[in-house]
């Protein structure tokens, strides 16, 4: 039995799917810009790595031009600009602020970028919102339930584009495959889920207290989180080991996975969310976000199972971070590197997909510190379909209100972990049915100083 390889056709992958969106016609298509006669000006929040990263593809396919940046570490800030200046056509360097209101205040913009930690997302994106920004932010958006509330209706008061930094959904192998094998029925009806990642990325370190630097607004990178002592840069991987920032492995890895496969199986909110886990194995460090966690998102008829552990093996090598789809007729799996549907039917063929790497039309891949070349296609891709909604008017494929439901379940996968019983949640009332001290745990306390925002106070 020979296996079919599925590789990516620019033109016929886009036939036919509501992912595509006009991607044959925009920037990297060979049209620059054709509903605007000059470029757009846009702004980034937070120059780490993902956020200049985001940065450099909306300069590669669209006509814009970057006009300020922002971040608390001087090093970070400084990097970025002078490589924008050398990247956009203008070859301009960037104005660079260390507060981004004061960057939303001078600089008139008509598009940022933001990609700071969690703990800062809601609260740089509505204000972008007010100041009259489309925005593109990353994903898990918030760090709890009202601040994703809050967003949203922000995105519908001011009439603002809002993508989300969930790019699977303009992934070329995973637009072909649900097209190919999802949406054309080869799978039969799909009966269950599963949804994971083993990779050992849970920093646990032991690092003393130490001086913060001089090129480090440490309150403000803190913002409305908790005051951590200092004890490094917490940059990359440091933070994202801390729920005083963001929501553990679930909150940053399954977004994608669960995101994916409801994008793929056009589900709405899970009907209700169970989880257990904890840290159970890597007790040394500081990290106080679960090594093991285990998640249920119930649907109906259809249970989406996730599972994380940051120590051990996987489960499937050939599929660490994932998801698998089974159905009556067979099933499908699918990474960023790649896609495999195994029907049932021993006389039918397997079907593989593999990732799209642009690394001849866009060589500047190459030098680009750290970049995930799997994923830079799909993110090029998130960018065109980012501004042919702001150019049209419309919903984008990644829509704040799509990244609001995968981002807020699995916040509550957490809570649920933590108060040890199911939650169904209630997007209508914004509480959880039948549980006080739940509803209570959907916001955050915010630092004296900051004002969470509300979904009616925006």
């Amino acid at each position: 039995m020979e296996t079919r390889t599925f590789y990516i056709n620019r033109r016929s992958f886009i036939k036919g799917t509501s992912a595509a969106l006009a991607l044959s016609s925009i920037g990297a298509y060979g049209f620059e810009s054709s509903y605007r006669d000059k470029p757009w000006r846009v702004g980034l929040i937070g120059c780490g790595w993902y956020g200049t990263s985001d940065l450099f593809k909306i300069i590669q396919v669209a006509d814009v031009n970057v006009i300020a940046v922002c971040d608390v570490d001087k090093n970070f800030l400084e990097s970025t600009a002078s490589q924008v200046a050398e990247r956009q056509k203008s070859k301009k360097k960037p104005k660079m602020y260390g507060d981004y209101k004061k960057l939303l205040a001078e600089s008139k913009l008509d598009i940022v970028l933001i990609g700071s930690p969690d703990h800062w997302h809601a609260l740089q994106c509505i204000d972008a919102l007010k100041a009259g920004c489309h925005v593109y932010v990353q994903k898990p958006i918030s760090v709890d339930v009202l601040e994703g509330e809050a967003m949203v209706a922000a995105a519908r008061k001011y009439n603002r584009v809002v993508q989300v930094g969930t790019q699977r959904k303009s992934t070329p192998h995973l637009i072909d495959a649900k097209k190919t094998i999802v949406d054309a029925g080869l799978l039969g009806k799909i009966k269950h889920v599963e949804m994971c990642c083993y990779y050992h990325m849970r920093a646990n370190d032991n690092p003393p207290l130490q001086e913060v630097p001089d090129f480090l607004d440490y309150e403000m990178w803190t913002g409305p989180a908790p005051l951590r002592p200092y004890d490094g840069l917490p940059h990359r991987r440091w933070w994202r080991t801390f729920m005083e920032y963001g929501n553990g492995i679930t909150g940053d890895m399954c977004v994608h996975m669960y995101d994916t496969v409801r994008w793929m199986l056009q589900l709405g909110w899970p009907k209700k969310i169970t989880a257990t886990g904890g840290i159970y194995v890597q007790t040394e460090g500081k990290s106080n976000i679960a090594d093991t966690q285990t998640a249920i998102f119930e649907h109906d008829e259809l249970n989406c199972v996730w599972q994380h552990r940051t120590w051990g093996t996987p489960a499937d090598p050939e599929y660490p971070w994932s998801f698998k789809l089974y159905g009556e007729k067979g099933a499908l799996s699918g990474s960023t590197m790649k896609a495999d549907f195994v029907p049932y039917d021993k006389d039918l063929e397997p079907i593989h997909f593999e990732v799209l790497y642009e690394k001849e039309k866009y060589p500047e891949d190459l030098i680009e510190k750290d970049n995930e070349l799997n994923a830079a296609p799909a993110t090029r891709r998130h960018m065109l379909d980012f501004i042919d909604a702001i150019n049209n008017n419309s919903r984008p494929i990644a829509d704040i209100e799509e990244g609001h439901i995968s981002t807020a379940s699995c916040i509550l996968a957490n809570l649920s972990m933590d108060l040890g019983r199911a939650l169904v949640y209630n997007p209508i009332t914004r509480t959880v049915v039948d549980d006080p001290e739940a509803t209570k745990l959907l916001q955050r306390t915010y630092r004296d100083g900051y004002e969470h925002p509300y979904p009616d106070k925006v």
